[in-house]
Parts: structure tokens; C-alpha cells; sequence
């Protein structure tokens, strides 16, 4: 059972961003500030990588953890409410992430995943 309420659930999902996330800023700043240039949710690769080190062939990631299955195992058992529906969500989003992530391997990129 979900400790929260549908109105607090909803408040909490809406507020997820999707991009320009507090660890994206961060690595962002201390990138810029060591002197590596990038560039951001690059629309010109496969899965539009939050960073992009074009120079260096670098691509980064920054996802959450729970939607992209990281330790997934263990993080299944834990959810509590529509169950089917986001085990079938976050598997579907890790085998984009596969599928992507071999995709920018096979062009000669090397690809980063930050979690958070």
C-alpha cells in the first residue's frame, strides 16, 4: 500500500524533471569549470544524451535509478502500487537503455550512465 496519498503521489510524480536535473547541473558546472565543453540533450545522437563531450566521443547519462532499473532486483520487490504496470515500464526502459547504449558503442562512442 502506497503511504501516500493519489493528491501527494501526484504532486511528487509531476515535479520528476526530465532534464536540467540538480545532478546534471552540478556535473555540468564542474565540467565547464575544468574546462571540458559540451553540449546538452544532444538531439543528433540515439537517445538524446543529457552530456555530450563531443570532442573526446563522450556521452553521459544522468538517470534515476528507480526508472532505469539500476539494482533492479531488489528494487522490485519494493514497489508497492500498480505493480505490473511499472515493472513492465522500467523493463521496457532498460532494454531502450540497452539497445541505445550499443547503439552510440557500435558508432564509437563511449557511454556513461550517472545515477541518482
Amino acid at each position: 500500500m502506497d503511504p501516500l496519498t493519489k493528491k501527494q503521489r501526484h504532486n511528487n510524480m509531476s515535479h520528476i524533471k526530465g532534464k536540467d536535473t540538480k545532478i546534471e547541473l552540478k556535473l555540468r558546472k564542474a565540467l565547464w569549470h575544468k574546462g571540458y565543453r559540451y553540449r546538452k540533450n544532444y538531439k543528433k545522437l540515439p537517445g538524446k544524451p543529457d552530456i555530450v563531450l563531443v570532442k573526446y566521443k563522450i556521452v553521459i547519462f544522468c538517470d534515476s535509478e528507480f526508472f532505469h532499473g539500476y539494482n533492479w532486483e531488489n528494487k522490485k520487490k519494493r514497489i508497492k502500487t500498480n505493480e505490473k504496470f511499472w515493472i513492465k515500464k522500467i523493463e521496457r526502459n532498460m532494454k531502450r537503455d540497452k539497445e541505445i547504449t550499443d547503439e552510440l558503442e557500435n558508432m564509437g562512442w563511449v557511454v556513461t550512465f550517472l545515477g541518482f
